[in-house]
């Protein structure tokens, strides 16, 4: 039993250290483009929420991994 429990919080906590420093990264670059050239803020955000969310989908693979085990 406390095997799992700690399996499950290093399943979940490992799996989301990469995803949350790609968000920041995302973040960070996006701002700093868009305060380079602030007329190409919609060109900007469309691929930026798009890679946030694939970044934020592997974090939910690292949540279903710790609930499966």
């Amino acid at each position: 039993m406390e095997l799992t429990t700690l399996a499950k919080a290093l399943a979940i906590g490992i799996g989301s250290i990469g995803p949350a420093l790609a968000i920041g990264k995302i973040g960070a670059k996006a701002m700093e483009s868009i305060g380079r050239n602030p007329e190409a803020a919609g060109k900007i955000l469309v691929p930026m929420l798009l890679a946030s969310a694939f970044a934020e989908a592997i974090a939910i693979y690292a949540l279903v991994i710790a609930f499966s085990i």
